[in-house]
């Protein structure tokens, strides 16, 4: 079978090697399609090294059909449509206090273990989640990134008719975006790229560039003074933690989207003085994952619009190239049995 295995600076190779039985308690998934996270950009940029076992096969947003079943395993059957929730937490201790999402000893699968962006992939079966027959698999691709959205959404306890500020146009800040809206939200996207700008309004939500406007006294006219509600920072960047707190109205929540590797002053006074929370958000939990897989499968989302490139496995360096030149893009996938 093909697999890419990813060699440190900047480097992928794509190599033949053997399809491997599952183990026990393991499936087979022959891998339809593996998008590109920006993690997996982060590990190109050789910023995981020394987390990443080099050489290996990276990827963890991922659909596929079950191929072969170890004898131990029940649930699951060949042909069956799935997708892996890449979260391994066999090491979850009691003082985890049952958070296995985020378990001192949580391991990820495609980063700490190998994944994805390879024909053939033998997971735990524990991280599996089901499809439905008619489900289309480079949709599929997107319930990852999807799932990280709804848990985002969730933590916030956002309910319809609230106001939701979304800092950062990318592709976690627009599925943030839809899912909140699908909740019923008023959403605004504060975003400086003109293209990400463009493709937001071409999916029905409103973007505003912060450096054009003033974007709390544009939120504060769109709220009748009240600013918002709950405020998404998805951009990472320090003008985003500075508006986070103005933009936020009386106890508004303030979700932190965005990894933020050094200490950034933020202005705690604006806690202090309008009662606001910031609430951390990490990843998933299974019940965001079937969400992402109801609101997939309904289709009703314009999900297709994030696919913006889908390319063959082979073809995995100018993949990782091209998206280094051109950062405007939203979600390129690799058919990985190409």
């Amino acid at each position: 079978m093909k697999a890419t295995v990813y060699n440190g600076n900047q480097s992928f190779t794509v190599i033949e090697k053997e399809i491997d039985a599952p183990k026990s308690g393991e499936v087979r998934i022959k891998v339809a399609y593996s998008g590109v996270c920006g993690t997996d950009v982060h590990i190109f940029h050789g910023m995981m090294d020394k987390r990443v076992s080099i050489p290996q096969t990276i990827g963890h947003e991922m659909s596929g059909v079950i191929d072969a079943v170890a004898d131990d395993v029940t649930g699951y059957a060949v042909g069956e449509k799935v997708v892996v929730r890449p979260l391994d937490d066999r090491l979850v201790k009691a003082s985890d206090k049952g958070f296995n999402h985020i378990c001192e000893k949580l391991k990820f699968i495609g980063i700490d273990s190998p994944g994805s962006m390879q024909q053939y992939w033998n997971v735990p079966a524990f991280v599996l989640h089901k499809l439905k027959a008619e489900t289309d698999l480079k949709l599929a691709a997107l319930i990852e990134p999807l799932s990280v959205a709804v848990h985002d959404v969730r933590m916030s306890g956002l309910v319809a008719g609230e106001t939701a500020v979304v800092l950062g146009g990318g592709p976690i800040g627009l599925l943030v975006a839809l899912v909140a809206k699908e909740a019923g939200a008023k959403v605004i996207i504060s975003e400086v790229n003109e293209t990400r700008i463009k493709m937001a309004g071409e999916f029905g939500l409103q973007a505003v560039n912060p450096t054009k406007i003033d974007l709390v006294e544009f939120v504060r006219e769109q709220t009748e003074g009240r600013l918002a509600d709950v405020v998404f920072e998805v951009a990472g960047v320090q003008p985003a933690l500075d508006v986070m707190t103005e933009v936020g109205g009386i106890r508004g929540r303030i979700v932190m989207v965005a990894i933020h590797g050094q200490k950034k002053p933020v202005d705690l006074f604006k806690f202090f003085w309008k009662e606001l929370k910031l609430i951390g958000a990490r990843v998933y939990e299974k019940e965001d994952y079937e969400k992402a897989i109801e609101l997939v499968t309904a289709n009703e989302l314009p999900f297709e619009k994030m696919i913006t490139d889908v390319q063959p496995l082979s073809n995995i360096q100018q993949v990782f190239e091209s998206i280094d030149k051109n950062p405007e893009g939203l979600k390129v996938l690799m058919d990985c049995q190409l």
